[in-house]
């Protein structure tokens, strides 16, 4: 019986994961995370004229393998180069071809409000959908937590996309704190709490939202009582984090005990991270006992990891199972 069983499990399958520059840490630790997984490389180099003067070593050895591709369109100035690889990989005789995206850049671009307004996530998602296919049939595209939830009809028929969250990671974290019984999540307004609130449900819900009084706009409680409670803001991603901010102040003024945040993609242009102060206890108007972020974003781990109240959930275990699928 044990023979039988055992001969039924299905075998890890073997993977070769190439990164660009940015994403290097996080595909180390994916490798880690199996022993099925291999690191490969990329040279990233430029001509005189600032153009990618791009190889991929040993091509030949990679014929009849699975392959993926750790992106990280972190700015506009990388895209190009990375699109470069992610079009050659699938044509070089590979048995599959996976994109990994953590982070959907173009996310918040998706409405045409104004004529003339330009929908960059529709954009991308079309570029991503004409990657050529592999010998195996269409790329597979692993993302994480993408901003509008229509966004995954964007894609055409090319492109097999896997939505994947790093909402499973927050719980993890939550079940190891000593008050793990007193948290209440709070989102800042209705799309967070459509988003999310399926997958946290087993928490008391909290929602915010904002109303116009007169030209200013202001953050109040829609629902739930933070009274006493260490209330999670949660939310898909963060800019400049006025939003967050005026979150906290409000469940702060609502008697909430302590205030900690998670997002999955810490985006922080122009380092707004500084704009978050930490609370070592009590304060909770002036700053978060916590505040969650994953690696999804590479550049602002290098900037808050060793920073209070950062601290980073890792997607390389979400990311070493996707592979395996």
């Amino acid at each position: 019986m044990a023979a039988a069983a055992n001969s039924a499990v299905k075998p890890a399958k073997k993977v070769c994961l190439f990164y660009c520059a940015e994403t290097e840490a996080l595909a180390q630790r994916i490798v880690a995370e199996s022993d099925a997984i291999e690191l490969r490389s990329i040279k990233w180099r430029t001509f005189d004229d600032g153009f990618p003067n791009l190889f991929i070593p040993n091509a030949h050895g990679i014929r009849g393998q699975h392959v993926a591709f750790l992106a990280s369109f972190n700015s506009p100035a990388v895209i190009f180069e990375q699109l470069s690889v992610i079009y050659a990989l699938p044509k070089l005789f590979i048995s599959s071809f996976t994109l990994v995206l953590p982070f959907f850049p173009t996310g918040t671009s998706e409405r045409m409000e104004d004529e003339g307004d330009v929908a960059t996530a529709f954009t991308l998602a079309r570029i991503l959908s004409n990657i050529p296919t592999s010998k195996g049939g269409p790329t597979s595209l692993v993302t994480f937590d993408i901003h509008a939830l229509q966004e995954r009809f964007y894609f055409g028929d090319n492109i097999l996309p896997c939505f994947e969250s790093g909402i499973p990671l927050l719980k993890n974290r939550l079940q190891q704190l000593p008050d793990s019984d007193k948290i209440s999540i709070a989102f800042p307004d209705d799309g967070a709490w459509k988003r999310f609130h399926k997958q946290l449900q087993h928490f008391p819900t909290i929602v915010c939202n904002k109303v116009r009084m007169g030209d200013q706009r202001i953050v109040r409680i829609k629902e739930g009582d933070a009274a006493g409670r260490h209330v999670v803001i949660v939310d898909d991603l963060v800019q400049s984090g006025g939003t967050l901010i005026e979150c906290q102040k409000v469940l702060a003024a609502n008697g909430a005990a302590k205030i900690s945040a998670y997002v999955t993609h810490g985006i922080f242009p122009k380092r707004s991270w500084q704009r978050f102060e930490h609370d070592n206890g009590g304060h909770p108007e002036k700053g978060l006992t916590y505040f969650w972020i994953t690696d999804s974003c590479p550049h602002t781990v290098k900037e808050v990891k060793t920073k209070l109240p950062f601290e980073i959930l890792s997607l390389s275990g979400s990311i070493a199972a996707a592979l395996q699928i």
